[in-house]
């Protein structure tokens, strides 16, 4: 029985677009040369701030990330970030009776942006905010404290990309769903490996809908 569902960030509750974009613009960069880099960088299996540091080598990731903020001109996040089916489909899923909970790999301001959002969700945490990231165990033990109770068994991580997302959640015991969603959703949607380890490869969260509800009449 699915008593509780996790959900990753970062293109699969919230679309990325703004974030690079932004800091193209702040770096003076074209919008599509930085999201290029980005997805270049994460297919070769490295951090996806690495594309800044291959736009401006040297650059202090973080100290950039303070003086944007700073300047006005930092994370942002409202509705129109958010995919068409996150709410609807968090809203039934809660209506089921389960547990929503959401935890990626996002900025401690990104927690907080989320929260303000008030979306149909139990709990929102982010890596900033634990001091962990995804793909460590660490991260989901943390995971495991949000749950109320659920164990791994009965919890469903839900998120796009294999690595960090599908793979390490199901090493740590939990049952998966990978989005083909984004560009690491479609990029390895079909990849043998994620669809071997993966209970189920979804298109939209409104799947899930479906799927608990038939493991609640079974």
């Amino acid at each position: 029985m699915i008593r509780c569902i996790v959900f990753d960030i970062g293109e699969t509750l919230v679309r990325d677009d703004r974030y690079w974009a932004s800091w193209a613009d702040w770096l003076g960069i074209p919008r599509h040369t930085v999201s290029a880099l980005v997805g270049a960088v994460v297919a070769q299996g490295r951090d996806n701030a690495d594309a800044l540091r291959l736009l401006r080598p040297g650059i202090d990731v973080g100290a950039e990330y303070a003086a944007r903020e700073a300047a006005g001109r930092g994370e942002h996040l409202d509705d129109t970030d958010l995919y068409d089916d996150v709410r609807p489909a968090l809203a039934e899923l809660r209506q089921l009776g389960v547990r929503v909970v959401i935890a990626g790999n996002q900025t401690a301001k990104a927690g907080q942006l989320l929260r303000d959002l008030n979306l149909p969700a139990d709990f929102v945490a982010t890596s900033g905010e634990w001091g962990c990231a995804k793909p460590s165990t660490e991260f989901f033990l943390r995971v495991t404290e949000t749950t109320a109770g659920a164990g791994p068994w009965d919890t469903v991580y839900v998120g796009d990309h294999p690595a960090n997302d599908t793979v390490p959640a199901a090493e740590f015991g939990f049952r998966t769903a990978h989005l083909r969603r984004g560009p690491w959703g479609h990029l390895w949607g079909t990849e043998p490996a994620v669809v071997e380890t993966a209970d189920w490869v979804i298109d939209s969260l409104h799947d899930l809908v479906s799927i608990v509800q038939r493991e609640q009449q079974a």
